[in-house]
């Protein structure tokens, strides 16, 4: 079909869109789009009503407009008899601008859209056109007419949009083709042969060309994708054809794979040529058989692929096979994978966060050092998360621990599990359980007025060994303060396991209790959140641990007293006096964050420059000052980083009430809870200061001072006056904040001077501290 040029006057696309451009108001717009997307006339126009939409089609909503018939006598088009009913095709578009209109203006179903003349709308149409050509300064747009709008349905329906003919006559609402030939112009010689070129094609039947076409359709969506392959193969699995989308998802050429069997396609692991003939087989019965598998390329790389096998039917004198139907599903399989394997991350996390709650439950509640670690162990394997938890408690002697608390795991396994290279982990039996008694419980010593000597209790006698003090770890073996992860594997209770450790150190401070070992056969476990609350659940323990032995020290209604003696030379004052032949008494020690501490120190039989000038030297130590020259001394503050004994001592539960450090040696008086395990606490203070040892201790009652001794002690240090001085300024209001009383207001009141005042409340507060903390003081 040939479609006639326009001419000059013609209303073209861009032409048109100006007069749409020009129309001022929403019922110009739509008369205007009416007579030029859908071809009404203005007296159709006139009697149109909202009813007359017809939805025909719910999804995707198509419409039609239903245009009833009149009896007005002014007709723009001689073509159709007044009485005559006709459909035409709504544009959904232009449907909602038309119905917005309705609702808007709130117009009835059966009232006309539209209540005027059909004279009033071309009247309305030639305004529109007249505007138009103004603001275009375009004279042949002042002669458009609803006809002109018509015309141009006509064309667009016809050249634009290639409409049938008897369509576009049918919804025009024109008589005959006569009035569409003047947009049609006579076929030329190509064309006609162009438009009979079909016959050419082959005298196909009708049943054939529609399976053609059902075939081409199939083809092309196929061949549209480079994931799926459809493949013919025989009765016995070899490949008859394939389309091109095959070449593309399994890299073959036809001329290549034809009569091959098609069990190439499939990974090794995957399936075999038997194997395949049972999957035919299973087809055959249960057809069609679907199922995923792993295929691989012409290169050899494997792709994820979802598998269609469906039995041809076997038509006389052809033989009958297999259609086999591969689609590459990688893409989704990867994402699938991805997700299942971010799903098991997820709840991995989720079990390993519920087991750190449950620890973090048991911790509040336990009430003793073994009861600690045991109650950690259990909520640590309580779950998916780990399947086994022990604690190796720290020790300097020739084994690596005295005993293990363990759960979901016998302590002696546990060394099975170890590398080879932890040689001082690897020891059994009786190194892994803590001893029944020794030496140290059977026989303590006791105290004597008499100075400590070496014979006391040393290392052999509390750990119960043979080996003598150890300087670190085992060859190999990691330190106890350091956090590890190693892949293990070993024989535990008739089962073979294979899995990840952890290990983190079990510490409070710079006191390192033990370590925290956990293994799991999750996969990605321990990452670096993992781990940092692995540790932090280290730390917990390590303060339960203190916080207990401190708790049963208060509690407890005996105590033990303790004598330890420290040679250690990493101790700054043990080698300052040994250095310089002086004498430290250590006062008081104010702990100010978890690795620094405030020491008070009488300094005697030596200089404060030359102790500050070792002091310097020394990365312990980091600052240094005098506070008061006595005649027989002074007193100095250190400012220490790290670990001390009495520090050590103290993070283990134990009460320092004296240290002395002369001649290169620290002696140590303190006290701890009568139910305490003293061979920890030795221990522990061994594991920092190796050369260190007990000599002595002492079960004693718990002398407990009431209140009210303690005030009436507190009365015989105050004089008269500043006991009166404290009393007014406490009861003035002196010591609130905001103050309600100012020092002079007290000091008028009490009928003294300021300075006065200041001078008692000084001296008393000063009594007053000195009772509470130096009460052994006179």
């Amino acid at each position: 079909m040939t479609i006639a040029e326009p001419d000059s006057s013609t209303l073209t696309r861009d032409r048109y869109d100006r007069l749409l451009e020009a129309a001022e108001t929403y019922r110009e717009a739509l008369v205007v789009r009416l007579c030029g997307e859908v071809g009404v006339r203005p007296a159709e126009l006139a009697r149109l009503s909202s009813g007359d939409i017809d939805r025909v089609t719910a999804d995707p909503p198509r419409y039609l407009l239903r245009i009833p018939n009149g009896d007005f006598e002014e007709h723009a088009d001689r073509d159709t008899p007044p009485d005559r009913t006709r459909t035409a095709y709504l544009p959904t578009d232009l449907q909602r601008d038309l119905e917005r209109y309705v609702r808007s203006n709130d117009i009835a179903a059966a009232e006309r859209i539209f209540p005027v003349t059909p004279r009033r709308i071309q009247m309305l149409v030639s305004d529109v056109a007249d505007r138009a050509s103004e603001r275009a300064n375009d004279d042949s747009l002042s002669s458009v007419s609803s006809s002109d709008l018509r015309r141009y349905f006509a064309r667009s329906s016809l050249v634009t949009h290639e409409i049938n003919p008897r369509v576009v006559k049918t919804a025009g609402g024109w008589k005959s083709f006569e009035a569409l030939e003047s947009y049609l112009s006579e076929p030329t010689d190509d064309a006609i042969v162009e438009a009979f070129e079909v016959v050419e094609d082959g005298a196909r039947s009708t049943d054939n060309a529609a399976e053609m076409r059902d075939d081409s359709l199939v083809g092309s969506i196929l061949a549209a994708t480079d994931r799926c392959a459809l493949i013919r193969l025989d009765s016995d699995g070899y490949v008859e054809r394939w389309n091109r989308s095959a070449v593309s998802t399994l890299g073959y050429h036809a001329g290549e794979i034809v009569g091959t069997h098609a069990s190439v396609f499939y990974a090794e692991d995957e399936l075999t040529g038997d194997e395949l003939e049972g999957k035919l087989a299973e087809a055959t019965t249960e057809s069609p058989l679907e199922d995923d598998s792993w295929f691989v390329h012409r290169d050899g790389s494997r792709f994820r692929a979802t598998e269609l096998i469906v039995p041809l039917r076997e038509e006389p004198g052809v033989r009958g096979g297999y259609a086999l139907f591969i689609h590459d599903i990688s893409n989704h399989h990867e994402q699938l994978e991805s997700e299942r394997s971010r799903n098991d991350r997820l709840e991995g996390a989720n079990a390993v966060t519920r087991r750190f709650r449950s620890v973090a439950q048991e911790l509040l509640e336990a009430s003793a050092h073994d009861e600690v670690e045991t109650d950690c162990c259990r909520a640590l394997v309580d779950g998916p998360a780990y399947q086994y938890a022990w604690i190796d408690r720290t020790t300097r002697t020739g084994e690596r621990q005295n005993w293990r608390t363990s759960s979901g795991i016998d302590p002696e396994a546990a060394d099975r599990l170890l590398p080879d290279t932890w040689d001082g982990a690897t020891a059994g039996g009786d190194a892994a359980r803590r001893p029944s008694g020794s030496e140290f419980d059977d026989n303590p010593p006791e105290f004597d007025d008499s100075p400590p000597t070496s014979s006391g209790v040393g290392t052999d006698d509390v750990t119960g060994t043979d080996g003598g003090p150890s300087t670190g770890p085992a060859a190999g073996e990691p330190s106890a303060g350091e956090t590890v992860v190693t892949s293990v594997a070993g024989q535990v209770e008739n089962e073979y396991v294979e899995g990840t450790l952890a290990r983190v150190c079990v510490s409070y401070g710079d006191t390192v209790y033990g370590t925290l070992s956990v293994v799991t056969d999750r996969e990605g476990a321990f990452d670096r959140d993992e781990l940092a609350w692995l540790e932090t659940i280290g730390r917990q323990v390590g303060y339960a641990i203190a916080a207990v032995r401190r708790r049963n020290l208060l509690l407890s209604d005996t105590v033990v007293e303790l004598e330890f003696v420290c040679r250690d030379e990493q101790s700054f004052f043990v080698d300052a006096s040994a250095q310089l032949g002086c004498r430290f008494e250590i006062d008081s020690f104010v702990p100010v964050s978890e690795s620094t501490q405030l020491y008070y120190v009488t300094l005697q039989d030596g200089s404060p420059a030359t102790v500050f000038e070792l002091a310097e030297a020394d990365p312990g130590i980091d600052d240094c000052r005098l506070i008061e020259t006595y005649e027989d001394g002074w007193r100095v503050e250190f400012i220490v980083e790290g670990s001390s004994p009495t520090l050590t001592l103290t993070e283990y539960g134990v009460t320092v009430l004296e240290t002395v450090v002369e001649g290169g040696t620290a002696t140590i008086a303190a006290e701890c809870a009568g139910g305490a395990d003293l061979r920890t606490i030795v221990d522990g203070l061994r594991s920092v200061f190796p050369d260190s040892e007990l000599v002595g201790k002492r079960e004693v009652e718990r002398t407990v001072q009431t209140a009210h001794e303690f005030r009436e002690g507190l009365a015989d240090r105050l004089t008269d006056r500043q006991e009166s001085a404290l009393r007014a300024a406490y009861f003035g209001g002196y010591y609130d904040w905001p103050r309600e009383s100012t020092a002079e207001e007290v000091a008028d009141a009490m009928g003294v001077s300021s300075p006065t005042l200041h001078n008692h409340l000084r001296k008393g507060q000063h009594e007053l501290l000195r009772t509470f903390f130096d009460a052994s003081q006179e």
